[in-house]
């Protein structure tokens, strides 16, 4: 099936110099019809750019139409340019966008429930930023809602369409939401003096400011769509506030590097598709600068997460300018005769033998350095007394 578009050109003016007009009048009889005869011959034009999806025709011909009455008649000879699309090929492009879109969103629910996996302790999960999981849910929402209009629009690929937005409903209704509800508890841990209409003032809090900023960023786009290649960037800073919490908080490995590169990856499919692809369904010029800009843009923010994970999180700031950290390793006053126990692994440790293999709390409480450190991955709090423990 072929739609044809057509577009026309008046190359030549009447001969008689009049169009509709009455007779000794020099106002145009607007409720006067014309009759027109069409005749025309169609060819065949070569054009540069062949991507099967359309052809170029034009079509040459004079336009007439017999004399209505003494006044006059209708005479323009015209020249028409066609293109002709094919509806067959658009729609294929926009299947296989959509299965794109569809097998992205699966990988995303199976990196997010890596990550889920990695930061399941309550000290875990108290390390990731809340902004940057909230960030992404409110980038899933937008492409939840343009896929599933598009695909009401478009009546012919609803089911197509409506499959992508189902998809992206789930990641970020189900897992996103969820993680964004686990990392709020763990942020804030529950007292027991503190009552259930506290916390849910709170969450409630939480939710509003949530849909707050997806409704206002969706007016936002509306008012300024000119600069949506910005604001595109704007939106894709999303590991920035994980690498400012991990320089604040000095956090331990948050974030799996699975998580990290995979994210990265799934979320430079779409826009890259859309402004990159010279082929694309919907016909919008690629933009190559731009594309590079954006890939370069969040390669770095990964590359400076994953640099955090294996060599600390403040590895590119200078240490005369860093706080003062807690030393697990520092020197104390002991008996050099004197054992104590670990009560993590309940085996003695020897005070004698001072080396790596011992770590000492701010509570002067002694401990293996493999036991306190798997513990601190669960819990930042003394084993022994439960004070709250500094960074390592």
């Amino acid at each position: 099936m072929q739609l044809g578009v057509f577009s026309s050109q008046v190359f030549q003016e009447s001969p008689r110099k009049k169009i509709w007009r009455r007779k000794n009048s020099p106002i145009y009889d607007v409720e006067k019809h014309c009759n027109i005869e069409f005749a025309a011959q169609i060819s065949h034009t070569s054009s540069k750019q062949d991507d099967g999806e359309h052809d170029h025709y034009q079509m040459e011909g004079l336009m007439e139409s017999p004399s209505v009455d003494d006044d006059g008649d209708c005479f323009a000879p015209l020249l028409l340019n066609a293109t002709s699309v094919n509806i067959e090929v658009y729609y294929n492009k926009a299947v296989n966008y959509t299965l794109m879109v569809t097998f992205v969103s699966f990988l995303q629910v199976l990196l997010l429930i890596r990550q889920m996996e990695h930061s399941n302790t309550q000290s875990g999960a108290a390390k990731v930023s809340i902004i940057m999981i909230g960030q992404q849910a409110i980038m899933d929402a937008y492409l939840c809602l343009l896929h599933l209009t598009a695909g009401i629009l478009v009546e012919s690929l609803f089911n197509a369409f409506a499959t992508a937005a189902f998809f992206k409903f789930v990641v970020f209704s189900i897992f996103e939401m969820r993680y964004l509800l686990a990392i709020w508890k763990a942020s804030r841990p529950m007292n027991n003096g503190e009552g259930w209409e506290i916390m849910r003032r709170e969450l409630s809090v939480l939710y509003s400011r949530f849909y707050g900023i997806l409704l206002g960023g969706i007016l936002l786009m509306y008012e300024f769509h000119n600069y949506i290649r910005p604001i595109l960037l704007l939106i894709y800073s999303f590991w920035v506030p994980q690498i400012i919490t991990n320089v604040l908080r000095d956090s331990r490995k948050p974030l799996h590097p699975h998580y990290i590169l995979g994210m990265t990856v799934t979320r430079l499919a779409i826009p890259l598709y859309i402004f990159g692809c010279p082929y694309n369904f919907m016909r919008i010029e690629p933009d190559k600068s731009w594309c590079i800009c954006l890939g370069v843009f969040l390669g770095l923010q990964a590359s400076i997460l994953l640099l955090q994970h294996y060599f600390g999180s403040r590895w590119f700031i200078p240490r005369q300018i860093l706080p003062e950290k807690y030393s697990y390793y520092r020197r104390f006053d002991q008996d050099s005769s004197h054992s104590t126990d670990c009560v993590i692994c309940m085996t003695s440790i020897d005070l004698t033998q001072r080396s790596n293999d011992c770590m000492v709390t701010p509570c002067d409480h002694f401990f293996h350095s493999g036991c306190l450190q798997r513990w601190m991955d669960i819990k930042m709090e003394c084993p022994t007394c439960r004070r709250p423990l500094p960074p390592a």
